[in-house]
């Protein structure tokens, strides 16, 4: 009974588009033969290098030697040249076996059909049959192998490199191969005084700050909102103009004219102190107002984000609530705290959670105003006031460290990601998603 079906299977099996043939859909069947014709001549010149290329990163640096009395550079192994290649070839053999696979299950499916006696589809039934029922399916497909390559493919490599020795001087291609290390980076950066404590001081201003940027931003945009739309308040429309132009300026024009407004030696804001008869101060050499004045600045472009959120929010609370409250007596703060603000936790709480997230990765606020500086001393090429974006982002691209900014990555990525979706899932907003319709 089921001759059909396990037939087509297996041929399917022994070589793609076998199966399709026997079940008559000989197009289909074609295209599929092309597949696997075409991926074994590319894996039999690639996948063999590849499993040697991601196993041993390489086996011979370039070096100098005499070739007839006269020296000369030998090309060798770039490890990390390889282990990008490697990566690609091991991708397309991944989406080869899902090819492979859904090849078998589309002739057991065809074969399961002619054996309850229904003819196989032709390929133009086949093709309307996509463009009617599956056409996102296809639509998403070249998204998605895009989104395989270019964004999957970048955090699988980072998270390879944090276990090799891929660092400066001793390891830098083609110079010099790169070698895997296991969990030596991890515990050099959690354990190795020399790096633990930097990595514990940067992390720890980095919550800091994260938890700083987004309270102050959040209810300060939600005091302007609020503020705005109290009745009394005219030029509302006016109101909105101006507390929205911070926002609509460009943030990195705002951040580095405010670098220059806070500048100690000419910055004008030092100068209108000693108008006054006051002295300047070190806005971005001290380690404390380094570290105020970012907050400040941050408020001045964040602000507008969120009164524009909560503004929104306000005009979708029903007057009913408000006038129940009235009746029951309620006085002004008591229906802010029973119902307003209520309704705007609410709304708001999986972007005050994203906002969080996001500041944690504030690389634009931070290097922009002061590039990580005023220098500490006591941290491995990390200033007072950097975040774990901005001292990976100096470690690779200044020191060459880059299998320590890879482990702080994934760290990074472990913080943001554990934190968020843990903070959603408790949200109102994902228990109680069908309260407001």
């Amino acid at each position: 009974m089921q001759r059909h079906r396990t037939r087509a299977a297996i041929l399917s099996t022994i070589f793609m588009g076998l199966g399709q043939i026997y079940n008559r859909q000989f197009i289909k069947g074609l295209i599929f033969i092309a597949v696997e014709a075409g991926a074994l001549v590319y894996f039999i010149a690639n996948l063999g290098r590849a499993f040697w290329g991601i196993t041993t990163l390489g086996d011979s640096p370039s070096h100098l030697e005499k070739v007839k009395g006269i020296t000369k550079m030998v090309p060798g192994d770039h490890s990390i040249v390889i282990l990008i290649q490697s990566l690609i070839t091991l991708m397309f053999f991944v989406l080869f076996l899902i090819a492979w696979y859904m090849n078998i299950r589309d002739a057991h499916k065809t074969g399961e059909e002619r054996e309850t006696g229904r003819p196989s589809n032709t390929f133009k039934q086949s093709v309307r049959y996509v463009l009617d029922y599956k056409f996102a399916q296809s639509f998403l497909l070249l998204p998605g192998i895009g989104i395989l390559f270019f964004t999957i493919m970048p955090i699988i490599f980072m998270i390879m490199l944090a276990f090799t020795n891929f660092a400066a001087p001793d390891h830098i291609p083609p110079a010099r191969l790169v070698d895997w290390v296991g969990f030596e980076t991890f515990r050099n950066l959690l354990v190795l005084k020399s790096w633990s404590h930097t990595f514990y001081g940067v992390l720890t201003w980095t919550i800091i700050w994260a938890v700083l940027s987004t309270v102050t931003t959040y209810f300060g945009g939600m005091l302007v909102a609020l503020l705005i739309n109290q009745k009394g308040i005219r030029f509302k429309g006016l109101w909105r103009l101006i507390l929205i132009v911070p926002y609509a300026i460009p943030q990195m024009i705002s951040l580095l004219l405010m670098r220059n407004l806070f500048n100690g030696q000419f910055g004008p804001i030092n100068q209108y102190l000693g108008y006054f008869g006051l002295g300047g101060l070190p806005w971005l050499t001290d380690p404390f107002w380094a570290k105020f004045t970012v907050i400040i600045v941050n408020m001045w472009v964040g602000i507008p984000v969120s009164m524009l959120l909560i503004m929104g929010v306000l005009t979708t609370i029903p007057r009913d609530m408000y006038e129940a409250a009235e009746v029951d007596g309620a006085t002004n703060y008591q229906k802010f705290r029973i119902v307003t603000l209520p309704m705007i936790l609410f709304s708001t709480a999986p972007t005050l959670i994203m906002q969080f997230a996001g500041n944690i990765n504030n690389f634009n606020a931070i290097y922009l105003l002061t590039q990580g500086n005023p220098v500490n001393g006591n941290y491995q090429y990390a200033g007072s006031t950097d975040l774990l974006v901005t001292w990976l982002y100096k470690l690779t691209l200044d020191q060459n460290k880059n299998n320590m900014a890879s482990a702080i990555g994934i760290i990074l990525f472990i913080i943001v990601a554990g934190f968020s979706l843990y903070n959603y899932r408790r949200t109102k907003s994902f228990k109680e998603e069908d309260m407001i319709q």
